[in-house]
């Protein structure tokens, strides 16, 4: 027998065995601590892909990856204590909010169109897919995106911290990105920006964005000597990378302005906006719509069972 010819090895039983084996199974898949570099990979089109979240092949291989250190606002209302959190970043309404979040997963798009590369260690990053989601920092051409996305206004530093390759802590990264963020907050640009009509401005092109190398000092790109034509001033100027808005958008704008924080007006929410809250679907969203105007939302209250006092005192209704 195999295991009276191994001296050294105590007889077990052989359920023993197996459990011994599993053990050292489980041990060797956990071992996930090394940077896995991942190149050409590109972007899978999904519906459930954000700015921060995204489907990726890689060779034969496809992966759900999440950025570390920078955090995009929700696309939709499943979780909206969340976006209420993202909206006070930012200091806009909910609709706002996840207006900055379409226009993120746009720009997300837009960036890996070409073949990027990902770092990962393949840390767990939960989600409601099928497919496991891992942490990963993602370098297009540019560099780093999670830094480009927070320097557009289009990200908050928050979320699953990592020392990124080749570097040994992770908070020069962190200061990096807070001086990223601080010149999107300077210039009104993105969800920093919406009010004025900015959500669509982008930062000049520095090239400032670093480049992660495995066992070596993270690099900036070569960033050219700031003068005052290379930087966007804090007043909306004609441009190529301004989106025109019309007179509508414009007051529509204006008006969320007015709302507080993280507050959906109930008389001019859209029934995307009031999909968001638990409770309403598309019957209830047009019923609503159907009964405006309501004189408070505490008209809200009328009605049969109490779903509509649900509704009610959902923290983001105004």
């Amino acid at each position: 027998m195999i295991l009276r010819s191994l001296p050294f090895l105590p007889l077990v039983r052989p359920a023993a065995l197996i459990v011994v084996f599993l053990c050292v199974a489980i041990v060797n898949l956990g071992a996930r601590g090394d940077w896995i570099l991942l190149e050409n990979c590109r972007l899978i089109l999904n519906p459930a892909n954000d700015g921060d979240s995204f489907h990726v092949s890689a060779g034969n291989e496809e992966y759900i990856f999440r950025l570390y250190l920078v955090d995009v606002p929700e696309t939709e209302g499943t979780e909206p204590g969340r976006l209420i959190e993202q909206a006070k970043h930012f200091e806009i309404t909910v609709p706002q909010a996840i207006e900055v979040g379409e226009a993120a997963k746009t720009f997300t798009r837009d960036k890996l169109a070409e073949p990027f590369t990902v770092f990962t260690r393949m840390s767990d990053a939960m989600g409601r897919s099928k497919i496991e989601r891992f942490y990963a920092f993602v370098q297009t051409k540019e560099g780093d995106l999670g830094e480009q996305l927070v320097r557009n206004g289009l990200a908050r530093i928050f979320g699953a911290k990592a020392i990124p390759p080749g570097s040994s802590s992770s908070q020069p990264e962190r200061q990096k990105l807070q001086q990223l963020e601080d010149e999107a907050r300077e210039e009104k640009i993105g969800g920093w920006g919406i009010n004025l009509g900015r959500l669509n401005v982008r930062a000049p092109n520095m090239f400032a964005f670093s480049v992660f190398v495995p066992g070596g000092n993270p690099r900036p790109r070569a960033r050219p000597p700031v003068n005052s034509s290379s930087r966007i001033s804090a007043t909306a100027t004609p441009s190529s990378s301004i989106v025109p808005i019309s007179p509508v958008e414009a007051k529509r704008s204006l008006s969320k302005a007015k709302n507080p924080l993280g507050k959906i007006d109930i008389n001019t929410a859209t029934e995307k906006e009031l999909k968001m809250i638990p409770t309403i679907g598309p019957v209830m969203a047009a019923r609503i719509i159907a009964a405006r105007p309501f004189r408070s939302a505490d008209d809200l209250k009328k009605g049969k069972r109490n779903r509509r006092q649900k509704i009610r005192d959902h923290p983001t209704i105004f």
